[in-house]
């Protein structure tokens, strides 16, 4: 049974819904093979005396070290990415870096993720996706010593290739 023409369900110009609303992985077949990669970045925030704590005992928990085992699997999560998220493509990625560094002035690690490709569509999800779940391992390593860890913000900062190039305005980029 189609949508009614009002249904939000359908919203005109979103490649990854039919004419009736229904999920679809989208046709790239038509499109030309490029070079694509994007960036993405994220935090992980500790109080003050959780991340002296950890820094104290130069990133090594009871799990091992913090920032090398969250780098491993940023990396293992951006080649999973099309397991992960609905209706993504699976692609075979040629680069994937992930830059993990302690944020003295904020009591925070910083990740940042870069992923490339030459293919017929975009790697901003395997960036998005590196750096969430680097995040997520950084807090799985660390909250034993406290809960109080914030995760975020998540953001793209940059892609090149496909329709258009993009550049977060406020980010100061450096290559991990």
């Amino acid at each position: 049974m189609a949508n009614p023409p009002n249904d939000p369900a359908v919203v005109p110009g979103l490649s990854h819904v039919d004419a009736e609303g229904r999920p679809q992985l989208v046709d790239v077949s038509p499109k030309t093979a490029s070079f694509r990669q994007a960036s993405a970045e994220g935090w992980v925030t500790f109080a003050p005396d959780v991340y002296a704590r950890l820094r104290g005992t130069e990133g090594q928990t009871k799990k091992g070290p913090v920032l090398t085992v969250a780098q491993l699997a940023g990396i293992m999560a951006a080649k999973r990415t099309s397991d992960l998220i609905p209706l993504c493509h699976p692609l075979p990625l040629e680069k994937i870096a992930l830059r993990l560094d302690w944020q003295e002035e904020s009591c925070a690690v910083r990740i940042e993720a870069t992923v490339a490709v030459h293919h017929l569509t975009g790697v901003e999800m395997e960036a998005l996706t590196a750096v969430s779940v680097a995040a997520l391992t950084v807090y799985d390593m660390t909250k034993a010593l406290s809960h109080d860890i914030r995760i975020g913000p998540i953001q793209l900062v940059a892609k090149q290739g496909g329709k258009q190039d993009f550049q977060r305005q406020d980010f100061q980029h450096t290559e991990p």
